[in-house]
């Protein structure tokens, strides 16, 4: 077979959730299939995460924008190449790919959900129109579509009133490099003077409830002897500071530490020297970090919305992510009965066992493997 990966944004600096996702099956499958032949699409950038080998080209596609890049540059090199099939990782492709088969990866709908109006976001609201005017026109084009849970599995079917056979659900992973103990060069020191903080890694999306995180830190504030500090990656001061002067809270600010983004390799560092990570969103199709920080031997105090409960085991520290009352109390109870912390440290290393980005690559080699043999059928 002749396989499209598109893997626009890996080599961009900063990278996000799918970047990681995409890059991580595509190091699976160089290491998993000597057969096939890959041509991995991405956009020229400064961390060159990604090697060729002799059956997996990485092509580089100069582009100034995201729909030029995807919507002319991907469908003419796929053209070019002679694909058999193109696997578009990041919810959207081209609208027409000239009678090659597509399969896409649909992380979420979350798009074509209400839009919060407090999400004032340009670059998120632009990605937010665009996938909805492109995701509609090419669904009818897809061979496969892939999703990462059974939640979203069943919310795709139910509102996009897809037929389940065309449907594939496909775990993520976690690397390998999450492990307990992982901190051995004291990298904390970079982000926060000392161990033993509140981890939460925060977003100006709505949806990963950030304002009601912050007040339920207040509130454990009010009550904690120990008063554990609060690291807060990937948000600027200036935007906390409102969320903090809104809800009257501009008191705990000499509490929080928010140093930015924190490079993917600091992170076993910074899960491991959390006293808990708070992964408090209102939705998520999967929730890699709840894998991250669970490897890591850090307990997780999640939502028992969406997609959470599945990923983290309905026996994790589960809270109502719209109750500021209920996620504090579960951080009191961590910092006060280190027998019920112990508890979910271990619940949590078991459960991770569960997944690997090995099992991911195998299953999407099998998905590819089945489209190829459905469409050369058909053909002959």
């Amino acid at each position: 077979m002749r396989i499209g990966i598109e893997a626009q944004r890996i080599f961009r600096k900063n990278k996000h959730g799918m970047d990681y996702v995409v890059l991580q099956e595509i190091k699976e499958l160089q290491k998993l299939d000597n057969t096939n032949e890959y041509f991995v699409y991405v956009k020229p950038g400064d961390d060159r995460c990604l090697e060729s080998t002799p059956n997996v080209h990485i092509v580089e596609l100069p582009f100034p924008s995201y729909p030029l890049w995807e919507q002319y540059a991907l469908p003419r090199a796929a053209k070019r190449d002679n694909l058999d099939i193109l696997h578009c990782t990041s919810n959207t492709a081209p609208v027409s790919c000239k009678g090659i088969p597509l399969v896409l990866t649909l992380h979420d709908i979350i798009f074509l959900e209400p839009r919060d109006k407090k999400n004032r976001s340009l670059y998120q609201n632009l990605g937010w129109l665009y996938r909805r005017l492109v995701v509609p026109k090419i669904l009818p084009h897809c061979k496969r579509i892939i999703t990462v849970s059974n939640f979203e599995l069943d919310n795709i079917i139910t509102k996009l009133k897809l037929p389940r056979e065309k449907m594939a659900m496909i775990y993520n992973g976690y690397n390998d490099w999450f492990t307990p103990n992982a901190d051995k060069n004291n990298v904390y020191r970079k982000y926060i003077e000392e161990k033993g903080y509140f981890l939460f890694l925060g977003n100006t999306d709505p949806k990963k409830n950030t304002e009601r995180t912050l007040v339920a830190y207040a509130k454990y504030l009010e009550k904690s002897e120990v008063k554990r500090k609060l690291l807060i990656a990937d948000l600027v001061p200036e935007y906390i500071d409102t969320i903090l002067k809104s809800n009257n809270i501009e008191c705990i600010k000499p509490y929080i530490v928010s140093p930015g983004y924190i490079v993917n390799t600091d992170l076993p560092a910074i899960y491991g020297d959390a006293f808990a990570f708070l992964y408090t969103s209102l939705r998520e199709s999967f929730g890699i970090p709840l894998l991250e920080a669970m490897a890591c031997g850090t307990p997780v105090v999640t939502s028992n919305t969406s997609s959470m409960p599945e990923i983290a085991g309905k026996d994790a520290v589960l809270v109502n992510p719209e109750s500021s009352d209920e996620i504090s109390e579960m951080m009191l109870r961590l910092e006060t009965d280190e027998t019920f912390k112990k508890e979910h440290i271990d619940k949590g290393l078991r459960r991770v066992a569960l997944f690997s980005w090995r099992n991911t690559a195998k299953h999407l080699l099998k998905l590819y493997e089945e489209v190829y043999n459905e469409t050369n059928t058909k053909h002959y």
